[in-house]
C-alpha cells in the first residue's frame, strides 16, 4: 500500500517506518522533510496537495502534553485540532480508504474512576491537551457522519485510537527519567505510593497498526494498551534488573514528597506536581474492545517484555 504518515519524523512515526517500510510505500507529512531510509518522500504541510495518491493516512502529528505547563493553551487547539481538520478534509476528498487518527486516553479522563477505563466512559478531559484531542475526535466523527450521508457508496474506514503512555526506541519522557535515576544509583523515593498503570510498547502498537492497515477491522474508537498494568515500583525494579542493579526503594512519607513537588512547580524542577501525579497515580486502560475487533486474545508482546526491549534501546543509545 501507499501510506501517508503525518509527524513521520517523531518518536512514533520513526518506529512505524521501521515496522512498515518492508511491506509498504511510505510518504511523510511533517514540519521538517529530511531524506530518511524507508520514506519515499516527506512533504511539508504547504505541499499537501502535491502528495501522490495513497491508500491510507495515519495522522500522528500533534502537540504533546507539556508536563511543565508552560505552553499557551490555545496552541494545543491550533495544532491538535487545526492540523486534524486539514488532513481529515484532505482524506475525505481523496481516494484513500482508511484514516487512522492518534488521539489519547487523556481525551477521555485525566484520572480513572473505578478499576479501569473503557470506551464507554463519557469524555471529560481537564487539560488543554486532552480537550484539544477530544475536539479533534468530535470533528472527525461529525464530519465523517455528514460525509457518509452523501457518499454511502464510497467505502472509507475511520479509526480513532486512544493510546496510553507509549514507549520504545527514541522515547523521551518519564521512563527516561526513571532510567537515569536508576543508572546513577539514586534510590527510588516514591515507594510509599502504590499504583497500577497501563503502558503501551511500540511493538504492540505497530502490531495494531498493521492489523488496521492490512485487514478489514471494524471502524470505530479504540483504546490501545498492553495487556497487564504495572506499578511504578515494579517498573523501577525492572529497570534496575535491566542494568544489573539491586532495586533501592525508599518509603518516604507522601506528604513530604508532595511538598517537594510543589516546590518543583515554582522552580521548574524535574519533580513537579504534574510529574509526581504521572509517576504515582493509578491509570489502568482496558484494551478488550480492541482485542475483540482484532480477533486476538492477547497482545503479541507482554508488558514486561516490551519494557525490557525499550530499556535495551536506552542502553544501546548511550554506548
Amino acid at each position: 500500500m501507499n501510506i501517508l504518515i503525518t509527524g513521520i519524523h517523531g518518536f512514533v512515526g520513526s518506529n512505524f517506518v521501521a515496522a512498515l517500510k518492508a511491506q509498504h510505500m511510505l510518504y511523510g507529512l511533517d514540519i521538517v522533510s529530511p531524506q530518511k531510509e524507508g520514506i519515499n518522500k516527506t512533504f511539508n504541510w504547504q505541499e499537501l496537495e502535491q502528495i501522490s495518491p495513497v491508500n491510507c493516512i495515519i495522522h500522528l502529528a500533534g502537540k504533546a502534553h507539556d508536563t511543565k505547563n508552560t505552553s499557551d493553551p490555545q496552541s494545543y487547539f491550533d495544532i491538535n485540532l487545526g492540523l486534524t481538520q486539514k488532513i481529515f478534509n484532505y482524506f475525505l476528498e481523496s481516494n484513500a480508504k482508511k484514516f487512522i487518527f492518534f488521539s489519547t486516553v487523556k481525551a477521555v479522563a485525566d484520572s480513572v474512576k473505578g478499576e479501569f477505563l473503557t470506551e464507554d466512559v463519557e469524555p471529560n478531559p481537564k487539560t488543554p491537551y486532552g480537550q484539544s484531542k477530544l475536539a479533534a475526535e468530535q470533528y472527525i466523527t461529525e464530519k465523517f457522519a455528514a460525509w457518509l450521508k452523501a457518499n454511502s457508496q464510497k467505502p472509507k474506514a475511520v479509526y480513532i485510537l486512544r493510546p496510553c503512555m507509549i514507549h520504545g526506541p527514541g522515547n523521551k519522557g518519564n521512563l527516561n527519567l526513571l532510567f537515569s535515576i536508576v543508572k546513577k544509583g539514586i534510590p527510588w523515593p516514591l515507594g510509599a505510593f502504590e499504583n497500577k498503570r497501563s503502558f503501551l510498547s511500540i511493538d504492540n502498537l505497530a502490531f495494531v497498526i498493521r492489523q488496521l492497515i492490512e485487514k478489514d477491522i471494524e471502524p470505530g474508537t479504540y483504546q490501545v494498551a498492553d495487556d497487564k498494568p504495572l506499578s511504578t515500583n515494579q517498573l523501577f525494579s525492572i529497570i534496575a534488573m535491566s542494568l544489573g542493579k539491586k532495586p533501592r526503594v525508599y518509603n518516604i512519607p507522601k506528604g513530604l514528597i508532595k511538598s517537594l513537588a510543589k516546590t518543583g512547580d515554582l522552580l521548574h524542577l524535574p519533580l513537579n506536581t504534574e510529574r509526581l501525579k504521572k509517576l504515582t497515580e493509578s491509570y489502568v486502560v482496558s484494551n478488550s474492545k480492541l482485542k475483540a475487533a482484532l480477533g486476538t486474545e492477547r497482545m503479541p508482546v507482554s508488558a514486561e517484555e516490551g519494557l525490557v526491549g525499550t530499556l535495551a534501546s536506552f542502553k544501546e543509545t548511550e554506548r
